[in-house]
């Protein structure tokens, strides 16, 4: 350019200026601190004293005004998001006085205030900090912990104390133990600086100087002292204490991490790297202090530790005045002690654990913390004077033997010192220091030494193993202030004039201009001066500036406090005369707050200006081209060319957005070395934007009247040129105007002026230009951006004399190429300057023809690449690889061979850093090559955005393996892959599944809906927080659950209908109903239990509420009159505490509603509290119930220990099953401590006789069965064996309820050694199969071994027992210990054990009902031979039972002497009840249906039994009991499914009330009725050993008589089914509509020794079998995307879906209705259509659309394109044809098909018009076509021919055919002529050269370069040809049109 310009040039515009205050200040004006102020003002002085210590009222108002200025402080730093994307705002921490405010805002986001802190004393900093938790303790050395989290932190200091508020919300407060001078924040945490006092600085000579830096790594961490490693002479390295007070930290910096400090003495600035402390150099400062130090302070560490302790003893304001006692015992220990080093930091430690918990008080403080108080007593006036009295100073460096030494953590090693100059001033600290980056990614730490007005900057980069930095020499740049741009890599520099000027790193790039601001110097030193912008005109989008832009004076007025900070140094400094002319108007003073491009800049008024400096470039496309050339060019001269790049586009009044490509040209072009004023495309480009012809660039027009040339200018404008094929144009029928070319600029031929900065490079950036063309091709976005690139690339390959690359573009771009034909001449001497790069190749690269070799399975070469910029090409290419060679190895590892990379010639080859995210095999199933290619697409971060854009022929062998993996994906792939295939209802699963649990979505999906007010009156029943979408899809033919919910509401008043006899007084009648209420009663106590299985973990609590419990109502009301019936009215006796257990169950029932994903914590529980003593007993049930859903692990032991010393029974029983439950299994020492206070057994036995109610005792028992569940614990087993027989004691103890205690140790022994069977490790000892049996069987007591002998020696007075076992007592227990731990065995010797007797004599020794209890033990230990069929059921019956037995409906009885028939028909319907339940638990859950009828007709039997005369042999109670078992038996089998046939039996027995029905059977038959209906549908009971347990605890065969009965059987622990609850409801969802539907899942089973492998089809929803019998699930088609769970590779991901709530989301098919809608599958369009398919695609009207797609997209499209309309003529055949492909697109089900399609027809519609200026999408026609007849393919097709892309249509045959078409006959119509003089090398003629284009493409036809290599000339006949041609790859259908121009005559086609 010439010098005016480059003048010109120098000058940068910077943007949009905007006045700036901090946000904070105005908001801490309104923040409630400033009230307080306020308020202060109206206080009456006393008051004030006292409250503010301060001196009065007026003192603080005056020091409130005056100094507020210089109390504020604020920084800012870019915002940064919580999910980590890019945010463009700043983030302010402003702090005044005591007041901290974060607020978050930018230019165009409105500022808004984040959080406000105020703290009790002035603020000193806050800032930043991100700390990191390690996960693992063990790699603290390393710090390269895998597992880190970042807890990003604020930090406030003050005097004595630093607060931290994480944003998470935890905050900590650590007590600083000195007083710190500064604080910085590090990659590790916090590094605080200790300011030292003056009296300390020389130190009496024994003592060690105490260290000057501390680090604290986390706010619950020790403060430890920073180290130093020094390197020795030798080699060897000394560690020691960082002590040196003259060190002075100027800068931290946490990546890379270093810090800088000052030394005062020598002034000289030290760079050292900052680390971790490696555990060698940690012993290495504990054993050998004596070398730390400075040399003449030998003393020992130990002198420190023990200052540190002495001096911090005293900090609290009540010290002891005798701190200092460590003077008296002043004995000095040897410092390398071994014990010293040896012990370490317990504290700290502790504090680490702790972490997870945030301690809103400074807990820790106790820690190391006070171990060194360094506040020397001249800065703590609260310390006692002792300190200071002479003797202490002396030696108080003496050690106390116990204290240990402190662990530094932090480590520093030296970098870099700056050189000693020769004169140096004192003070030359470094007032600012920053990195910086320049434009080609060089590093430099620049400092700014204020008092030499200078800038130094030092370049430093990493050594080649990235272990250390390496700083290079120093830069000094005259500035008065700095500030870096990071958004650029620039800087920005103040210098002494006043002039602003940016450089990257090193290099000047220009002045900034500042609009609105005056040029500053106004000497000489530019030669143009321009006139400046009067201030009154310039506003700003804030407010005007002339405001605060005025003249000096009133500035002066302006500002109360003078501002020091810049007169004296500007009065010493060299710069003086040049700044006289600042007295004329306001100057810049100082830069601040730097944030990515903004920068503030400080006034000499004293307001504060914000600027942003500009952008390297906007346009994509130049950004791009940079990009590249800055890639390939050797350093220095990238940063060269973007600096001169940088000035002429951002000159002041620069360029718009349309004309920064014509800029760049240009520029690019200069650098080169051409004259672009000369070259007639150059010189025509038009800066403005192509829309204003008239201003044209002032550099070109340099006189201002008009000229001759201005017309043709205009003529030869671009914007002419769009005007002339503007669509106006031609409808005026303009006549297109000839520009007169002028002859002279083609006459003078224009010569490169090779000493210009790029010359020597044009061949690498010309290449680099042409991949960056290439891989724009791949964009169809930057079509604009090409046709750009283009004309320049041609110019540039027509001076290198490119052929091959003239060609290319020829190809490509027919039509552009033809207008330009100016060539400068290089000369030859210098081309020999110039450098070929070794990439450089004469084959022009091309991405389309590398795919279509590819595709025709011919052999390719590398593509050249260029890392970060082809991101795309790269990805085409690997992914081509991939799919259509089938290379899988191509996309495994970085370096690919189908790739080069492509680096400039300086730099070694390097490999691109990619984190390895490629190994994409671990996790997921990946079959074939269309998933390999899918997953690693998304591994790479390819999103349909990206294909979108892709041309169509690129895109679609991506799209076939969409397509072809859409079909039949697997369940497990993550959400972004199911986002690329389309198939939104797997991305919406895997989406739902990464949400942690606690945020499980189940509540939103499928949450029911408010209840009505029509149900208004049903709210307090407890039951109206069920899902009734789902069931109403389970269950939609009947009302059941309407039923279900009216049968076990026990929250309305019942009905008493009792008819009064005539001869009952009206009291006799009220009695009679008051007993009849009483009756009704004991059913409504029982219905509790079973409305907690029905609700079970149905809802999720509102933690702001308390959890709704239903009353209890056990009142009635009797008709006619409706008059209430009450017990309470004394007329009948109610037992006692009637209700106790009965409300405990409801208790149970409410809190077992809610979900374990809810989110619940210990406040909640605590906020559930009633305050009426009466209602204790249900939050005990509701204690219980939150550990049987898992939430009582959240409740603190602090509240457990309040519940339990109340000394509530119920609340005892409930918390401690509550919180055993929650820890199944986990042996947790803490709940193990909690229930042995409970059971005198396991406590010592010299402890205290504690009084602890039995049932309490029971429960305990229990708790520790289940906390110890399956650990065959050896203790815990030995004691429980013994408690089953335990003796009653002395004194009345363990006299009453024995068995239930019994029964209790029994189910505990059971359930410790669960299922181990024989092979109890370590207790063959204890004998515990022969003592069960003996327990079982009865005989002689053994003598008790073990700790409990002294308390069973005297036997108790009440009751004789005598010395044998009771086996009343004992038999239950050890039954069901012996069943429980011979669980599912099989063995046999055990079983025959438990085999019913065979004679009568035996029977009669047996209770009936043990007999149950034997062969239920019995089956269940013999676990497979149990079969769902009556036979197996009688075979357990023994021989003389089924001889004798009375049939269940004889009518008259058989006499018989010798047998008791009574006996018998006990035992036997006790025993085909014992089977029928272990029947009952082996199908548990499975819905078996031979299981179901073989129970029903038992069931039914005893029914008939019941009412048969027979009956009172039997007793009534025990067919009761057996009906019953029976019925429980039924609902296990059924448990969830809400079989009609049982609902039926249990509202039959739910209408019994009389006669034998106690509250037991009530309970029973209710409990079934809940199970059957288990969590409304959605859960099942599971057959795993521990729900066995648990269902053997909670149906107990042996039913309570009344309510408050508990001597057999602890009522609690019916409700222990919870434990063998699973959810198993798969629900689909339709992904679409959010909404619940029927889908058809077929379910296979994996084979077993009962049946093999077999399928089944269901209805879902529908409950699953339990998931270790399944194989695999499938969603079915044809109405559903198929999904495949295949549960071969592990339950897990099953399990979580339906522990969410069991959502399957679905997809429907295009043109299917739900099965809702269409039950038959009849209306579906599909059927339509194939029933009358005809061959016109008309019968499709755009009607239908809507029911194959809900995409809105696709609507549109029907609605505009496929509507017909009135008159349309030829349009019709497009209308069809738009029909037939939508058609096509739905059925099909690839709608994103559709632009494809069209896409095409388009192109072929534009060659057969002959309007194709570029062959681009000729190009695409051709790689689709190849892609269908490639070779892959073929392969994949023939495996699967119903499915593809274009499948069944004629659509790319006609299209194909057309093309074909179209080019021959151009071919006849003379375009043979062309081909022959383009083949010949000839120019063809203008008309013909896009449709020579075309067919070159179309047909591979080789370059005439190529031809003439081949040696084609001689050839005579065809075939010679074809030899030849071969190995151009030119394909047969070319040549036969190509050989009678090249053979010349036609004779020769013969073969």
């Amino acid at each position: 350019m010439s010098d005016h310009c480059d003048e010109r040039a120098t000058m940068i515009a910077a943007g949009d200026l905007q006045e700036f205050a901090p946000r904070g200040r105005e908001q801490s004006r309104r923040h409630p601190s400033a009230l307080s102020l306020q308020l202060r003002r109206l206080q009456p002085a006393p008051e004030l004293c006292s409250s503010d210590g301060a001196a009065g009222l007026v003192g603080s108002l005056r020091e409130v005004t005056i100094h507020d200025r210089h109390r504020e402080s604020w920084q800012l730093r870019k915002g940064i998001s919580d999910v980590g994307e890019e945010v463009d705002y700043d983030e302010e921490l402003y702090v005044a006085s005591n007041v901290v405010i974060w607020s978050k805002g930018s230019r165009s986001q409105a500022s808004a205030v984040y959080k406000a802190f105020t703290v009790d004393s002035p603020v000193l900093q806050a800032l930043w900090c991100d700390f990191i938790i390690p996960q693992e303790k063990s790699e603290k050395a390393d710090g390269s912990g895998s597992e880190e989290t970042v807890e990003k932190c604020i930090c406030i200091l003050q005097n004595s104390c630093i607060n931290v508020h994480s944003m998470e919300g935890k905050d900590y407060i650590a007590a600083l133990p000195f007083q710190v001078a500064n604080v910085w924040p590090t990659k590790y945490g916090l590094l605080f600086e200790r300011s030292s006092s003056s009296h300390e600085v020389p130190p009496s000579p024994p003592r060690e100087p105490l260290p000057t830096m501390f680090s604290m790594l986390h706010p619950l961490d020790e403060i430890t002292p920073l180290v130093w490693k020094s390197g020795g002479v030798f080699g060897s390295s000394r560690v020691q204490y960082v002590a040196d007070h003259t060190l002075r930290i100027v800068f931290l910096s946490a990546d890379p991490s270093i810090v800088m400090t000052y030394d005062t003495v020598q002034s000289l600035h030290t760079v050292w790297a900052l680390r971790r402390v490696k555990p060698e150099e940690q012993s290495l400062v504990l054993k050998f202090p004596e070398q730390g130090g400075t040399p003449q302070h030998m003393a020992t560490s130990s002198s420190l530790t023990a200052h540190l302790r002495s001096l911090s003893k005293g900090d609290s304001p009540g010290g002891s005045p005798f701190q200092n006692y460590s003077s008296i015992h002043s004995q000095s220990r040897s410092s390398s002690s071994p014990n010293l080093q040896s012990r370490s930091p317990t504290i700290s430690n502790m504090a680490a654990l702790s972490r997870s918990h945030s301690p809103a008080l400074g807990v820790h403080s106790f820690s190391g913390v006070q171990r060194f108080n360094f506040s020397s007593s001249a800065q703590s006036p609260r310390r006692p004077s002792v300190t200071h009295s002479p003797n202490s100073i002396s030696n108080d460096s003496f050690l106390v033997p116990e204290t240990e030494p402190i662990v530094p953590e932090l480590c520093i090693d030296h970098l870099w010192t700056e050189t000693v100059p020769s004169m140096r001033e004192k003070n030359s600290q470094a007032s600012k220091v920053f990195i910086s980056t320049d434009l080609c990614g060089q590093k430099f730490l620049c400092f700014l030494v204020e008092s030499q007005l200078q800038l130094r900057c030092v370049k430093f980069q990493e050594s080649n193993d990235k272990s250390q930095l390496i700083f290079g020499s120093v830069t000094n740049i005259p500035a008065k202030d700095a500030a870096p741009v990071e958004g650029i890599d620039t800087l920005l520099v103040l210098e002494g004039s006043g002039n602003l000027v940016l450089y990257s790193g090193v290099v000047r790039v220009g002045k900034v201009f500042i609009p609105g601001l005056p040029a500053p110097s106004l000497t000489m030193s530019n030669p143009m001066p321009r006139p400046s912008t009067p201030l009154d005109s310039v506003s700003t989008p804030s407010k005007p500036l002339n405001k605060h832009l005025g003249p000096l004076e009133e500035s002066v007025l302006l500002s109360p406090v003078p501002e020091l900070r810049d007169s004296s140094k500007l009065h010493d400094s060299p710069y003086v005369e040049d700044c006289t002319f600042q007295q004329l108007g306001t100057f810049i003073q100082a830069l601040r707050d730097p944030v990515h491009n903004r920068v503030t800049l400080e006034l000499s008024n004293n307001t504060m200006v914000r600027i942003s400096i500009p952008e390297i470039a906007t346009s994509e496309l130049v950004k791009r081209c940079l990009q590249g050339v800055k890639a390939i060019l050797p350093k220095e001269t990238a940063v060269q060319m973007l600096v001169k790049w940088y000035n002429a586009y951002n000159a002041p009044g620069g360029p718009s957005y349309h004309s920064e490509w014509n800029l760049f040209v240009t520029c690019l072009m200069n650098m080169m070395g051409y004259n672009t004023e000369r070259l007639c495309w150059t010189r025509n480009l038009d800066f403005e934007g192509s829309l204003s012809p008239v201003i044209a660039p002032k550099k070109a027009r340099p006189s201002e009247t008009g000229s001759d040339e201005d017309w043709e200018y205009l003529l030869s404008s671009d914007y002419h040129r769009n005007f002339e094929s503007h669509p106006i144009a031609k409808a005026l029928c303009l006549d297109p105007l000839e520009v007169s070319a002028s002859r002279d600029d083609f006459s003078q031929s224009l010569s490169l002026d090779s000493s210009t900065l790029l010359f020597s490079h044009i061949p690498a950036i010309f290449f680099v230009l042409h991949l960056i063309y290439e891989e724009l091709k791949l964009n169809s976005l930057m079509g604009e951006g090409l046709r750009s690139l283009v004309v320049l690339l041609v110019q540039l390959a027509r001076d290198l004399k490119l052929e091959a690359y003239m060609d290319y573009y020829y190809r490509d771009y027919p039509a552009l190429v033809k207008t330009s034909k100016q060539t400068c001449i290089i000369d030859q001497v210098q081309t020999g300057f110039m450098l070929h790069p070794s990439f450089f190749s004469a084959e022009p690269p091309s991405i389309f023809q590398w795919l279509s070799s590819c595709l025709k399975g011919e052999g390719v070469q590398p593509y050249p690449y260029l890392p970060g910029i082809c991101e795309r090409s790269k990805l085409v290419v690997l992914s081509v690889a991939l799919y259509i060679l089938g290379d899988e190895s191509a996309v495994l590892n970085e370096a690919s061979h189908y790739l080069y990379k492509i680096t400039s010639g300086q730099r070694k080859q390097q490999m691109e850093q990619d984190d390895n995210r490629c190994n994409f095999k671990s996790n997921t199933s990946v079959s074939s090559l269309a998933e390999k290619l899918v997953l690693w697409m998304t591994s790479v971060g390819f999103t349909l955005r990206d294909l979108e854009s892709l041309p169509f022929g690129v895109a679609l062998p991506i799209r076939d393996a969409i397509y072809q993996c859409r079909e039949q994906p697997a369940s497990d792939w993550p959400e972004a892959v199911c986002l690329l295939i389309g198939r939104q209802d797997l991305s919406k699963q895997a989406w739902e599944g990464s949400l942690q649990k606690g945020k499980s979505s189940v509540g939103t999906v499928l949450s029911s809906d408010i209840p009505s007010a029509a149900e208004s009156e049903e709210d307090e029943d407890g039951m109206n927080d069920m899902n009734e979408e789902v069931m109403s899809l389970i269950w939609s033919e009947d009302l059941r659950v309407q039923e279900v919910r009216r049968l076990l509401q026990s929250a309305r008043p019942v009905r008493v209908n009792v008819v009064q006899m005539p001869e009952a007084s009206d009291h006799e009648y009220i009695e009679e109903k008051e007993n009849r209420l009483l009756q009704l009663c004991q059913r409504t106590m029982a219905l509790p239990v079973g409305r907690g299985m029905f609700t079970l973990f149905s809802y999720h609590p509102v933690p702001t509420e308390q959890l709704p419990i239903p009353k209890l109502n056990l009142t009635g009301r009797a008709p006619p009159r409706n008059t209430t019936v009450d017990l309470n009215s004394g007329n009948i006796d109610v037992p006692p505490n009637m209700a106790c257990w009965a409300s405990f169950h409801n208790g149970v029932a409410a809190g077992l509603k809610i979900a374990p994903a809810s989110q619940i914590d210990s406040a909640w529980i605590v906020y559930n509290k009633p305050k009426i003593a009466e209602l204790a007993n249900e939050y005990a049930g509701f204690l219980m119930a939150l550990g049987l859903n898992g939430h009582l692990t959240k409740l603190a032991t602090l509240n457990i220990h309040d519940y339990l010393t109340k000394g509530h029974e119920m609340t005892s029983i409930g918390l401690l099953l509550g919180v055993s439950a929650a820890k199944l299994g986990t042996m947790d020492m803490a709940i193990t401590r909690l229930l042995s206070i409970h059971i005198p057994a396991l406590l010592p036995p010299t402890s205290t006789e504690l009084d602890v109610p039995h049932n309490v005792q029971v429960a305990a028992v229990v708790g520790i069965g289940l906390v110890y569940q399956g650990t065959a614990h050896r203790h815990t087993a030995e004691v429980l064996l013994a408690e089953i027989g335990r003796p009653p004691g002395p004194e009345m103890e363990y006299c009453t309820d024995r068995e239930s205690y019994s029964l209790a140790s029994g189910l505990a022994l059971g359930m410790v050694c669960l299922g181990h069977g024989s092979n109890l490790i370590g207790m063959s000892d204890l004998n515990v199969p022969e003592q069960l049996y003996q327990y079982m069987v009865g005989g002689h007591r053994r003598f008790q071994a073990g700790m409990h002998r002294e308390k069973h020696k005297s036997p108790s007075y009440q009751i004789k027992e005598g010395d044998t076992i009771n086996v009343d007592v004992t038999c239950p227990g050890a039954t069901l210990a012996l069943a429980m731990i011979y669980l599912k065995t099989n063995n046999r010797s055990i079983a025959d054990w438990l085999k019913a007797p065979d004679t009568m004599y035996l029977l009669d020794f047996v209770k009936p009902e043990f007999l149950l209890l034997r062969t239920l033990a019995r089956c269940l230990i013999l676990w497979d031979d149990i079969l769902p069929n009556s036979k197996w059921v009688n075979s357990n019956v023994p021989q003389i039972i089924r001889e004798n037995i009375i049939s269940l409906h004889a009518t008259e009885l058989p006499s018989s002497e010798d047998l008791s028939l009574e006996t018998l028909a006990q035992a036997h319907v006790y025993i085909i009840a014992g089977a029928c339940l272990s029947l009952g638990f082996r199908f548990a859950g499975s819905e078996n249906l031979a299981a179901f009828q073989c129970l029903y007709k038992y069931a039914t039997d005893f029914l008939k039994c019941l009412s048969a005369p027979t009956a009172s042999i039997t007793g009534h109670y025990n067919l009761e009991t057996c009906l019953s078992v029976l019925l429980l038996a039924l609902a296990m089998v059924m448990a969830g499914s809400g079989n009609l046939k049982v609902l039926q039996l249990c509202r039959f027995m739910h209408k019994k009330t009389g006669g034998e029905m106690n509250y037991g059977f009530h309970l029973a038959h209710h409990m079934a009725l809940g199970l059957l209906f288990l969590g409304g549908g959605r859960y099942s009971l599971s057959t795993s050993n521990s729900s066995i347990a648990a269902l053997l605890c909670a149906l107990y065969p042996h039913f309570p008589v009344h309510s408050t009965d508990n001597r057999y059987h602890l009522q609690a622990l019916r409700h222990l089914y919870v434990l063998a609850a699973e959810p198993r409801l798969l629900t689909p969802v339709d992904v679409d509509t959010n909404t619940p539907c029927y889908a058809l899942i077929e379910v296979t089973y994996k084979g077993t020794q009962w049946y093999g492998e077999a399928t089944e089809e269901l209805m879902a929803p529908t409950l699953l079998p339990e998931l270790h019998l399944l194989k695999q699930i499938r969603v079915k088609g044809p109405r559903y995307w198929e999904l495949l769970i295949d549960l071969s590779k592990g339950t897990t991901h099953l399990q979580s879906i339906l522990s969410k709530g069991g959502i399957l989301y679905v997809k429907l098919r295009a043109g299917q209705l739900s099965y809702k809608e269409d039950p038959m599958g009849w209306r579906s369009l599909l059927a339509q259509t194939v029933t009358h398919r005809n061959s016109e695609a008309r019968a499709f009207k755009p009607e239908a659309i809507s029911a194959f797609t809900s995409d809105p997209a696709l609507f549109s499209f029907a609605d505009y394109f496929c509507k017909p309309i009135m008159d349309m003529g030829q349009k019709q055949d497009i209308l069809d044809l738009f029909s037939s492909i939508l058609y096509e697109c739905v059925t099909q089900e690839n709608p994103e098909m559709l632009p494809t399609y069209i896409a095409i027809d388009q192109a072929v519609t534009r060659l057969e018009k002959r309007e194709m200026s570029e062959t681009f999408e000729l190009w695409q026609m051709k790689l689709v076509l190849e892609f269908f007849s490639s070779r892959s393919h073929q392969e994949r097709m023939s495996r699967n021919p119903t499915r593809g892309l274009f499948m069944n249509s004629e659509f790319l045959p006609v299209m194909k055919c057309a093309i074909d078409n179209t080019l021959d006959q151009w071919l006849q119509a003379g375009g043979d002529v062309s081909l022959n003089s383009y083949l010949s090398g000839q120019a063809p003629e203008e008309s013909q050269l896009s449709m020579l284009a075309c067919f070159l493409i179309y047909h591979s036809v080789p370059t005439p370069g190529q031809l003439a290599a081949g040696g084609l000339e001689g050839s005579r006949n065809f075939s010679e040809l074809l030899l030849k041609l071969r190995r151009l790859h030119v394909p047969v259908r070319a040549l036969l049109r190509l050989a009678p121009l090249l053979l010349g005559n036609p004779e020769a086609m013969v073969l």
